[in-house]
């Protein structure tokens, strides 16, 4: 599968990219990413372990990986867009509303009380505003592979 990367637009509105596409999150953030992890996005941050770079500061092109999405045995995946300050960044998913749907430019916020991306809010786009729901983020993907470094 190749998807075509959204238009990189780091000014544009959030907005559903296609309300269509009918995909989960886990392919979309693989495809834009680069990130070749397989599985549920619940999985992820421990399968990154030695072979992706994780932390828990954003970077354009990182896989943002929240567990605990609508309860403790689902997970999100999104893909950093943008980091507009040390609080906000954008990210482009899939899936977020239930729908199979692509959103762009989605804002998310850290709302944690240390400033280490532990809890955030995202945008609500049919809402133009904060979504009330806090999201536990496990941290940050980084897109290159560990393989065949040495240290």
């Amino acid at each position: 599968m190749h998807l075509p990367a959204p238009d990189w637009d780091p000014a544009g509105p959030p907005r559903i990219a296609d309300s269509r596409a009918h995909l989960q999150c886990v392919p979309y953030a693989r495809e834009i990413s680069g990130v070749e992890i397989y599985g549920d996005a619940v999985t992820w941050w421990n399968q990154a372990a030695g072979r992706y770079p994780r932390s828990g500061t954003p970077a354009p092109g990182s896989v943002l990986v929240v567990q605990g999405y609508n309860n403790p045995n689902r997970g999100h995946v999104a893909v950093v867009r943008n980091v507009l300050s040390s609080r906000i960044i954008t990210v482009d998913h899939a899936n977020w509303h239930n729908g199979g749907e692509i959103s762009v430019a989605v804002p998310v916020m850290d709302v944690s009380a240390e400033g280490d991306w532990s809890a955030v809010r995202v945008w609500y786009i049919p809402g133009r505003h904060w979504g009330g729901r806090i999201y536990r983020p496990q941290g940050f993907i980084h897109p290159f592979s560990l393989r065949g470094l040495s240290s």
